[in-house]
Parts: C-alpha cells; structure tokens; sequence
C-alpha cells in the first residue's frame, strides 16, 4: 500500500519564511544564539560551496534560508539598501529573547516596550539585515480599548514622548 504524501511536509506551516542572507552557514549559527534556532537539513550549492537551502526551527516554526545568489533573483537585505519584511516572534520572556539577541549581535531599533495592543514588544535587526519583532501577549483586549489605547500612543508622539516612550 502507498503512503499518502502530506501537501504540506511534517514539521511545516502553511506559510513560512524564507531568508536570503550573504552566508547562510555563518547565519544559521548566528540564529542558534540568537533566538534558539535549532538547524535541520542542509543543502550545499554546486560543487559542495555555499548552501543551496538549510532549514533551522524556531520555536514552533520552520524558517529556511539560503546564501544569496543575483543569478537566481535571490538578494540579501544589504543587497537590496534594506528589508520590507519583519519577521514576527512570539516567545515566552520578550525581554529575555530580546537582550539575548542583542547580546547574539542583533541590533536594537525599538526597545522593548508595552505596546497598545496588548504585546510586550520590541524590534531588532539581524547582522544579514533582517528584522524580528519579538513580542509576549500579555493582554486580551476589545477593539475599542486598542482604539483608544492607539490614539493616545499616537498624541505622545506628535507631542515628541517618541515611539516607545523614549524623547
């Protein structure tokens, strides 16, 4: 009897992200530090250089990366001047992740903080130029109270309190 193949592999989500970074062997160690990526298969380019396709867990979820390669269309950030994308995170301990990833070599772009929707959250940027929000819910809150939780963030802004309560 044949074995009924999944659509979707075992392991994986239905959507996951997929990096491209300059040195996907040197970034996957980096991540292991960072955020406790835990590396699965890897695939080496032709002639046994560079990786064609690696895939590492973070918590829950698969994420695959490969080195970047112009010929193919695959670009890192910094080939690009800069990433659209933001990976999300959803940890136990924001604050812990957070200072471990910065400690890892991650950079900083908004502090962790207590945001108006209910998240402890912060926004770091990887050495490859990727970026992660990391975030622990702490609140289940109604539309309306995000509303006016917003408007207020919003008036400590225009007022120069800056994003995250810093001036």
């Amino acid at each position: 009897m044949a074995k009924t193949v999944r659509a979707v592999p075992e392991g994986f989500n239905t959507v996951s992200a997929y990096l491209v970074v300059p040195d996907a062997a040197r970034a996957s160690k980096f991540y292991a530090a960072a955020f406790g990526a835990e590396t699965g298969l890897c695939m080496s380019g032709p002639g046994g250089k560079g990786t064609m396709h690696a895939e590492m867990r973070i918590g829950d979820s698969m994420v695959m990366l490969a080195d970047e390669n112009p010929h193919m269309g695959m670009r890192s950030p910094g080939s690009l001047g800069g990433t659209p994308v933001s990976l999300h995170l959803y940890v136990q301990d924001v604050d812990a992740l957070f200072a471990r990833a910065v400690a890892a070599g991650c950079t900083a772009v908004f502090p962790v903080m207590d945001a108006f929707w209910g998240d402890r959250y912060g926004k770091l940027r990887d050495p490859f130029g990727h970026e992660w929000g990391i975030a622990t819910h702490k609140e289940d809150l109604p539309p309306a109270e995000i509303e006016k939780r917003q408007a207020e963030f919003f008036r400590k802004m225009a007022g120069g309190e800056g994003c995250c309560g810093n001036t």
